[in-house]
């Protein structure tokens, strides 16, 4: 059999904890510099910033272009809208390298023969629906947030092996991204990891433990085999979709939840609010997020439903469409580099303390 490499992207995706309701503001807001020195105020009061005075004056010009860059962006006839929200006073070069850059290892790695089970199960599936969302299926939990820590390919992972667990056993039960942190010695933790290496952890830990026996703490801790003392979700394994490949992608989304990398580091990323997202982002692979869906727009346009561990007043309520079906193999922003899925043929373990 031919030996295959496989390039690693390490995601790193850390972001504020607790995201603050997007803030709205008027064309009157922007009219002059003690208006806009008014809004700013408002802005730090409702979203509860603090800034040294010494840097105050600076916060409030990378504000100001904010702002003025969200006007603009939104009075065009773009398919998606911004919202001023938390990183108002970011510039997008700080926000990038803050939470999806300065964490992120870009450099590839050589990982030898993937350990996921080998093809891909859903090659032959037809019955594709047009749409599927498992949201209203019941196989996706609430928006989780993942804080300060570079943590989203634990979210990630998660979302794909609630999914089909739901999907096996019609439970749908909220599970650990800590142990995934503190116990998935492969990966970073905090400062970043790979969605492959979560499932494979999984499947040799013999399951994941639940959200409730296991809290997240968004920090890196050792791993507590005592906090196992919870019945484990199990997975027999995890396959790899066909990469660069948006008809194999869609064929496992019809089929499950799926973990997906992408580029998330984007002027457009920072205040995505609503609408279809069409970028402009690249393939720099940076943020483990989740397809749990796919649809098609009132005017025709294909998106992915995309879930997201930034928190539910982020975007369209935790969520971004991403859209999907254009002309580059790789998907909007890599989307479809870097897909895979949780295999579950197996009943889920009951954990005894006597096993601990």
């Amino acid at each position: 059999m031919e030996k295959k490499v496989f390039v690693v992207f390490t995601l790193s995706c850390a972001l504020l904890l607790g995201l603050a309701q997007s803030f709205d503001f008027h064309e009157k807001d922007l009219e002059t510099e003690d208006s806009l020195w008014s809004l700013y105020e408002r802005w730090r009061s409702h979203h509860t910033v603090s800034r040294d005075l010494s840097e105050k004056q600076k916060r409030f010009n990378v504000f100001k272009e904010n702002v003025k860059y969200i006007h603009e962006f939104n009075k065009l006839d773009h398919p998606y809208k911004l919202k001023l929200n938390k990183f108002g006073d970011m510039t997008n070069h700080e926000f990038s390298s803050t939470y999806a850059g300065s964490k992120v290892s870009h450099h590839s790695m050589l990982r030898g023969r993937s350990r996921a089970a080998t093809g891909f199960m859903y090659e032959n599936f037809e019955n594709v629906p047009a749409s599927i969302d498992w949201r209203a299926k019941g196989a996706v939990n609430p928006v989780k947030n993942q804080g300060q820590c570079g943590s989203c390919w634990a979210f990630s992972t998660v979302v794909g092996v609630e999914g089909i667990n739901q999907i096996k056993t019609n439970k749908l039960i909220s599970l650990s991204e800590q142990e995934l942190v503190d116990c998935s010695t492969e990966n970073s933790g905090c400062n970043g990891g790979l969605m492959d290496y979560a499932y494979e952890f999984i499947k040799s830990n013999g399951g994941l433990t639940t959200e409730d026996s296991y809290g997240y703490t968004a920090q890196d801790g050792s791993c507590d085999p005592s906090k196992q003392n919870a019945p484990m979700v199990t997975i027999d394994g995890h396959q790899d979709v066909p990469a660069n490949n948006e008809a194999a992608l869609m064929q496992a989304v019809a089929n499950q939840p799926v973990s997906v990398a992408i580029e998330a580091s984007g002027y457009a990323f920072q205040f995505y609010s609503e609408g279809v997202f069409a970028g402009p982002c690249g393939t720099q692979l940076d943020h483990g997020v989740a397809i749990v869906g796919y649809g098609n727009a009132a005017d025709g346009t294909k998106y992915w439903i995309v879930r997201n561990s930034w928190g539910a007043d982020w975007g369209e309520q935790g969520y971004i469409r991403m859209q999907r079906g254009i002309k580059a193999s790789h998907g909007l922003c890599g989307i479809a580099m870097q897909a895979s899925y949780p295999i579950k043929t197996s009943p889920n373990r009951e954990v005894v303390k006597d096993e601990l």
